[in-house]
């Protein structure tokens, strides 16, 4: 089944008594974008969740820019939004994926069966003509069982270990210019992990939404023939769409959520610049 919904599918379906919506909209240039937006307006009973505050840590010197939310605190967050086991929930942001993944992703990793993304996000709910509103949603407090799957999940210790491997791919999901070490804008350091190939998370959208299956498994293609799919990218935010695209083609990648920022806090790494493609 895929892993995400349809704007249609989420307006006949908003008022199921089972259903949590979760905003995660949000902007690396501007830390109030998220929240500042939710109470703008939003889709009717949504929750908000802040990438920085909700989805991540406090950034220590190792773990990269967005490290991972301590499982315990994520755990009572999502519980005081009402999400439970048997919760079918549904994420949004602007469209483009990335927070609407990340969050994805963390119920992945938790052990959760229904969770999905919004496909288009807000933006497209709105150019269909469905209202938004500036409620406050309340649900009771629930209970949440974690399975922690710690397969979808690697460290910098295992990315080190599997360079240059030819059974195993790692995928670097910044833009060329990021991956070549050209062009900068947000970590000390450019260029990226050696032996990593680049696809950029942004190419598998088109018009604000994903792609049809068959250009995303094209883009995809030369990565089936590996044992396995490592994915990074500058701090385990963007990743998450290309992680989110190849399990909605049918591949089974990790996620090194500390990405290139958690790579580069390791003095004794090894950087590449240029292009292995």
């Amino acid at each position: 089944m895929s892993n995400l919904v349809s704007i249609d599918w989420l307006y006949n379906n908003i008022d199921n008594k089972n259903l949590v919506i979760v905003d995660c909209r949000f902007d690396l240039q501007s830390e109030s974008y998220g929240i500042d937006n939710y109470k703008r307006g939003h889709i009717k009973n949504a929750f908000f969740m802040d990438v920085n505050k909700d989805l991540s840590s406090i950034p220590q010197e190792h773990g990269g820019r967005h490290p991972l939310p301590d499982i315990n605190e994520f755990k009572l967050k999502i519980e005081n939004i009402g999400i439970d086991n048997s919760s079918i929930v549904v994420a949004y942001d602007d469209g483009d994926l990335a927070g609407a993944a990340r969050f994805w992703w963390l119920l992945k990793y938790l052990g959760h069966d229904k969770a999905y993304v919004l496909n288009g996000g807000i933006k497209k709910w709105i150019h269909q003509g469905y209202e938004i509103v500036t409620d406050v949603t309340i649900k009771e407090k629930t209970n949440y069982q974690v399975n922690v799957k710690k397969d979808i999940l690697c460290d910098m210790y295992e990315v080190k270990s599997k360079l240059n491997n030819p059974k195993t791919v790692i995928i670097d999901s910044r833009s060329y210019d990021r991956y070549t070490g050209e062009f900068e804008p947000i970590d000390k350091i450019g260029g990226h992990i050696p032996s990593a190939k680049n696809v950029f998370w942004q190419e598998v959208l088109k018009d604000n939404e994903l792609k049809e299956k068959h250009e995303l498994n094209k883009i995809f293609e030369f990565a089936k023939k590996y044992d396995e799919i490592i994915v990074y990218c500058g701090s385990g935010i963007t990743g998450c769409v290309n992680f989110l695209v190849m399990r909605e083609i049918g591949l089974n990648p990790k996620l090194y959520a500390g990405s290139w920022s958690d790579w580069i806090s390791y003095e004794d790494n090894q950087i590449s610049k240029g292009s292995n493609e």
